[in-house]
This record gives C-alpha cells, structure tokens and sequence, in this order.
C-alpha cells in the first residue's frame, strides 16, 4: 500500500519525500483545494505515462499542468491579455486556463494529447509549494480510476489506487470538493469547457465579458472533464428525482420531502440549508457514501443550475450519461 505523509504535521518531510519520488518518475497522490490528483513530472514521457497506465485513462484525453505561479506558467505558454487578466485575478485558485503551447516549451506531448494547447492551473496552498520545490510542472489529473468518481480525500485516494502507487500526501478533506473551471479564450471570446470551482458570474464579472457554451456536443476532446461519461458511482444515477424506491440511495440539496424517502436505502444531504458551496465541497464524497450501500441506484433530488450548480450538474449529467 501507498506511504502516507500528513502535510500538516509534517510539511518538509512531504516535500523532500514527494519530489525524490518526482524525480524518479514516480506519481504521487497530492492534495489540492479542488480534489487530490495523481501528479507526475509534465516533461518527464515515462512519468505521465504512468498515470494514464495508474488511472487506465484514454491517452486522447489531455492533462491539466499545474504550475507554482503565472510567472511559472509563462515559462511554458502564451498568454492573451483576457487570459492573463484571469490569471492574476484567479490565480491561485481553481480555475484552468487553455493556452497555447511555447515553442520547445519542455511539456511532453503525452501531457497535452499532442495539442498544440496546454491547460494551466495554479493551485492552492501545499501544491504550489511543492511545485515551487520541483521546479517542473505537474501533469495532474483527479486520483481517482478513469471515469469514476473523484478524491477528495487521501483515503479515497488509497482506497483506489492505494495498491499502484508508492506515496499520497494527506491534507485532510478538499476544501472547494469539484474540479476547476475550465476556459480558453479565442479571438477574444471566452470559452467554458468545463464549469468548476469557480462560478462562471465571477470570471464575466473580471472580464467584462461573457461565457460562451457549448450548444451541443462535440467529439473534439480540447479539455480534461469533456467526455460524455465521467465521474460514475458502480451504481446508475438518476437525477431531478421526486420520489425514491426501496433500492434506491437517494442524495438531497435543501431539504425537499420526495415520495418513498422512508424506503431509501440511504439519505443524505448535499446541503441541508441549501448552500451550493457545500454541496460541491460534499459531492464526491456522498456519492461514494451511497455507492458502498450497495444501491441499485443513486437518486438525487434537483439541484439548481447556477453559480457552483453549474459545476454539480455538469458532473451529475456526466455520471448519469450512458456507460460503455
């Protein structure tokens, strides 16, 4: 089984143990603020190699580098001024940002999908500073297996890949609990690939300018968190419920009385008072909560689509998607 590290107890030791094992092109279970991720050397081919072999990931679906800082990030990109903008006001935080790659940039095409674009991020707290400590960007997607649903602790990290790799560094629960948002800007339009972390009324409100969506699917993977099944319990999801059966778990946000609660295998509560921060922050772990009673199905109650609901949604529809 993986070796644990508390960051918090033991903060330098994570960090001289964390990158000799970089080093040795090794992935590592990391802590962020959005969720744990399984981190490798971006420039390093046997190492990202790694994590898609450690995830059984599809090598057409690109991985977020996340750097120590933009200055950082400068070093392996090319800004816009929208981009930019974003980034001083985002950064660190959870928000991606696709940009196109420098010339010899130094990331391994592994990383990007053989894109000519690479998403950045800049995380939060102990990630950063590791980062800062490697002195190399960190290809990192969500620690979870391909497809299922994402950590938010070093225990469900273990509990998946605990037996794959050699070391997870523990810094409790993930505060924000969904993954970042995720924007490219082209021709000075901004584009969300992805809705995260970050609410999409607060990068309009930076920029001054709107969010274009998708108006229907597209077989073009330009982003992590695009493809239409992701982020699935074993058991099938069923979302907008107003009634729930006996071997059905179901999920709430607020409190609404749904038809046949009495029945439910489990009941548990995004958010009793409706907060949607919460319930991002709670997701994936009460998802994985249900999934071990043993449901036929997880049944959630309806969300609203706005601010951090967005993101809740996003993940719920893709969990819900049909399944190969």
């Amino acid at each position: 089984m993986a070796r644990h590290i508390d960051i918090l107890e033991h903060p330098q030791t994570a960090i001289d143990v964390a990158t000799a094992t970089l080093a040795e092109g090794l992935p590592i279970g990391l802590p962020t603020e959005t969720v744990y991720g399984l981190a490798a050397d971006a420039t390093n081919p046997a190492a990202i190699t790694r994590i898609y072999e450690t995830k059984g990931r599809p090598r057409f679906n690109p991985l977020i580098c996340h750097m120590s800082d933009l200055a950082m990030a400068e070093r392996y990109a090319v800004f816009d001024p929208i981009s930019r903008k974003l980034a001083e006001a985002f950064w660190p935080g959870p928000l991606t940002l696709v940009l196109p790659l420098k010339a010899d940039s130094g990331i391994h095409p592994l990383a990007t999908a053989g894109l000519d674009t690479v998403g950045i991020r800049v995380p939060q707290g102990f990630a950063g500073e590791l980062i800062r400590a490697f002195d190399r960007p960190l290809a990192a997607p969500s620690a979870n297996t391909s497809g299922k649903i994402s950590a938010t602790s070093a225990d469900h990290v273990d509990d998946d890949l605990g037996e794959r790799i050699t070391l997870i560094l523990d810094a409790g629960a993930s505060v924000v609990g969904v993954e970042s948002t995720i924007v490219k800007v082209e021709d000075g339009e901004m584009r969300l690939l992805r809705p995260g972390g970050l609410a999409a009324r607060e990068i309009e409100r930076v920029a001054g300018k709107a969010l274009k969506r998708k108006k229907k699917a597209s077989a073009a993977i330009e982003a992590p968190g695009m493809l239409a099944s992701h982020y699935a319990p074993g058991a099938a999801v069923r979302l907008d419920a107003r009634d729930v059966s006996a071997n059905e778990a179901l999920i709430r946000f607020g409190t609404p009385e749904i038809a046949g609660m009495e029945n439910a295998v489990a009941v548990l509560d995004l958010s009793a008072t409706g907060d949607l921060s919460e319930a991002a922050a709670n997701l994936f772990d009460f998802m994985k909560r249900a999934d071990a009673t043993g449901a036929a199905t997880i049944a959630f109650s309806h969300i609203p689509d706005e601010g951090l609901g967005e993101a809740i949604n996003d993940r719920l529809r893709r969990a819900a998607a049909p399944r190969e």
